[in-house]
């Protein structure tokens, strides 16, 4: 299953994608929490930009 992943990632196809990492603040204890989307990168700006307005 290994190869199928790496062999995908290597095409075209798998770059045309990246991995949003954005820290999110719990209104109620205060504590950091990460939540991890994979977005086109096309679509990389608005996936932050939502991510803000759930502040």
């Amino acid at each position: 299953m290994a190869k199928k992943v790496v062999a995908t990632l290597k095409t075209g196809t798998g770059k045309e994608y990246s991995k949003v990492i954005t820290m999110v603040k719990s209104p109620k204890t205060g504590a950091y929490s990460f939540k991890e989307a994979i977005v086109h990168n096309d679509h990389i700006k608005d996936a932050i930009a939502a991510s803000q307005e759930n502040k």
